[in-house]
């Protein structure tokens, strides 16, 4: 089988995806932004060959890669990147070299939330109003029937990015006096948890791993009043959750695939969907996973990928592994050699952040794991005091 990865190096821990593929025997073929020598080792031991382009908004260039890859290996069989940056690249790239996955008109219903709100409402998930927008007087048209405050986002985008919330007339009008600079929707404002469930679907459409986490903060609320997020992994996912997240799953009939669904948690216990995200969940969560079930979820995605048998994988969620963040700049209660000691063998990894995480993930996290909700609440309360 030949693998044509889009982007190997990015997020870091990916690579563990190549080093996992090749282990079954499949000629894993990159294609990325960063030079060759840039790569961790462990990456280009894994990559057959590896195609450099200086940036993957090319289509021409990543054409020309993928048919020279073509040329020196044969027929690609696949070609994924497991990054919301670049399903459009990939399903230009099937459709151009015949690979199944997919396909460019498939990408408006899935990654759109316009597209994703047209899915929902016909599967009967329940989620919130959404109307495209162009204008001010637009939002203040949705607004008169849903109600203030509305959130403003991109049709399409990756978490809070270009996110605000408006609570009158008068701030639409504010926040929109110059044009939009690119296609909009609006929806209420929804006072909730944001819980997700996270997993991958064989080749049959048939879930073999879920995983749910909640987040202390909405990604909006983090990022325009950067605040220090956390997020953790749950030992059970709530029945209700689980059956919502199913009918997603199912709506979008996704094939060989991670997917990354939001909810939001109602005061009420009511689960409302937000979004739909057909990629591993982001930041380090694959390995939150990992540390969570004592498991290898990138060999679990190698064998979905190859066909080979996944009834005898088994895994139990047996602690909770939190990502907390911190911010440079804040002055916080305690130094890190100082969480270090009170943490002990439960502090995981501590890591300092690339510029593209900073507004929503923290310039440093710390993952750790613990048995109970309870000790690890104290962990990210020590480890984010000021």
């Amino acid at each position: 089988m030949n693998f044509v990865f889009i982007s190997p190096h990015f997020p870091s821990q990916y690579f563990h995806f190549a080093t996992a593929l090749r282990e079954r025997g499949v000629t894993v073929l990159g294609i990325g932004d960063t030079p060759y020598e840039s790569l961790r080792p462990e990456l280009r031991e894994s990559l057959r060959e590896y195609f450099f382009v200086p940036s993957l908004n090319d289509s021409d260039a990543l054409l020309r890669a993928t048919g020279y890859l073509t040329w020196r290996h044969g027929r690609m069989d696949r070609i994924e990147s497991l990054n919301e940056s670049w399903l459009e690249v990939e399903a230009r790239l099937r459709e151009d070299f015949h690979v199944p996955g997919l396909q460019p008109s498939d990408i408006h219903k899935l990654r759109s939330k316009s597209g994703m709100a047209e899915v929902f409402h016909a599967s009967g998930v329940p989620h919130p109003d959404l109307l495209r927008v162009r204008d001010a007087d637009q939002v203040k048209e949705f607004a008169a029937r849903v109600g203030y405050p509305l959130v403003l986002k991109p049709d399409v985008g990756v978490g809070a990015a270009h996110t605000f919330k408006v609570a009158s007339d008068a701030e639409v009008d504010a926040a929109l006096a110059h044009p939009l600079p690119t296609s909009y929707v609006a929806q209420p404002f929804v006072r909730g948890t944001i819980v997700t469930y996270d997993g991958i679907v064989d080749r049959h459409g048939v879930i073999v791993f879920n995983l749910s986490h909640e987040y202390s903060d909405g990604g909006m609320e983090t990022v325009t009043e950067r605040r220090d997020i956390s997020f953790w992994s749950l030992q059970h996912i709530p029945a209700a959750l689980d059956v919502l997240g199913r009918q997603v799953v199912a709506a979008f009939g996704l094939r060989e695939r991670w997917f990354h669904l939001e909810f939001f948690r109602l005061p009420d216990g009511r689960f409302v969907v937000l979004e739909a995200n057909l990629r591993p969940p982001g930041g380090f969560m694959t390995d939150m996973m990992n540390y969570t079930c004592d498991i290898d979820v990138y060999r679990l995605y190698a064998r979905v990928v190859t066909g080979d048998p996944v009834a005898d994988f088994q895994y139990i969620p047996r602690h909770h592994v939190c990502h907390s963040a911190r911010r440079h700049g804040r002055r916080y209660k305690h130094s890190h050699s100082q969480i270090v000691e009170r943490l002990g063998k439960s502090l995981l990894v501590h890591r300092e952040l690339p510029p593209i995480y900073h507004s929503l993930l923290g310039e440093e996290m710390y993952l750790t794991r613990h048995p109970d909700l309870e000790s690890m609440q104290e962990a990210v309360r020590f480890i984010q005091a000021t």
